[in-house]
């Protein structure tokens, strides 16, 4: 399917500013052309409470994003909209539709037309192909996945030596607990956090809320591919159930620690299992349950 005149009339003149600083700079890892068109995470509507009185209350928001690639339409995706360009990158390198990040030499947003195009340098091999086969997940949000991504779990490696302690992990929930976000306000999203695993100590790298936690793990590996940040040493923490979905991306990502307040399904215990991952639920306060991955895992320290 070709992009539709509308969208093709307006790009590229219409484009939102981009944010070209980084690709021009020679001391800095390559990045494609972006613009940076976040959408605002809260619009406040009025409603009625249990007194019947009027209050003016903050809302999510949610916008229909149509990606593109190379003026072929992929998939619309129900975003919140905080990070469209590193969504739309995350959601390319997650379903193995792009393998480098140097193949990608633009990501444009425009919300007037809610699309996305991302423009390759050589185009998709068989993009008709991969994406002719679409699994609907368990994700809210109505997530996809394209092709035979099970096929490539026996190829992902995680690190061997790589540990979490009690104690890490316990600051990792803290730090969770503490920051400021669009759920507080208003409820309605998921959130997915990039932390560092240091002993006894962890760090919020990124934050990502979105109305479906598949797109919120989509942005964090966008972004991680732009900032050149690896997944080896890492924890990543998400607010949503632990699915098949959650834990293949995140043994892509190459991330050996999953944890999530919520829990899990069959599918993905196993292959949390198959691949080595360090999975635990059900973890707030103190309290966790361990699934997969217990020779990782330091609960004395």
């Amino acid at each position: 399917m070709q992009l539709n005149e509308g969208v093709d009339h307006l790009l590229p003149q219409r484009l939102l500013p981009l944010r070209i600083d980084a690709m021009n700079a020679p001391d800095l890892p390559y990045r494609p052309l972006l613009t940076d068109a976040a959408r605002p995470a809260t619009f406040d509507v009025g409603a009625v409470d249990e007194h019947g009185e009027t209050r003016v209350v903050p809302i999510a928001g949610e916008h229909p994003l149509t990606l593109y690639v190379d003026k072929q339409e992929v998939l619309t995706l129900m975003t919140l909209g905080a990070a469209p360009e590193a969504l739309a990158i995350g959601y390319l390198r997650n379903q193995r539709l792009v393998d480098r990040l140097e193949d990608i030499t633009a990501v444009q947003v425009d919300w007037e037309t809610n699309a996305v195009v991302v423009t390759t340098r050589s185009g998709l091999n068989d993009l008709a192909g991969k994406t002719s086969k679409r699994t609907k997940t368990s994700g809210c949000g109505q997530g996809t996945v394209f092709g035979d991504l099970m096929d490539e779990i026996d190829e992902i490696r995680l690190p061997a030596g790589a540990s979490l302690t009690r104690s890490t992990l316990y600051s990792l929930l803290d730090r969770v607990r503490l920051h400021e976000t669009i759920y507080k306000q208003a409820g309605a999203v998921h959130g997915c956090a990039l932390a560092t695993n240091e002993p006894a100590s962890s760090e919020i790298l990124m934050f990502v809320e979105d109305v479906g936690r598949h797109n919120a793990v989509d942005a964090i590996a966008g972004q991680m591919w732009l900032d050149r940040i690896e997944g080896g040493d890492k924890v990543f923490y998400t607010t949503g159930r632990l699915t098949s979905e959650m834990v293949i991306k995140a043994a892509q990502m190459g991330i050996p620690f999953l944890v999530s307040r919520s829990g899990l399904t069959q599918m993905g215990f196993e292959i949390a299992q198959k691949v080595g991952m360090t999975m635990l639920g059900r973890a707030t306060g103190k309290h966790f349950l361990l699934f997969t991955g217990a020779e990782r895992f330091r609960p004395g320290a």
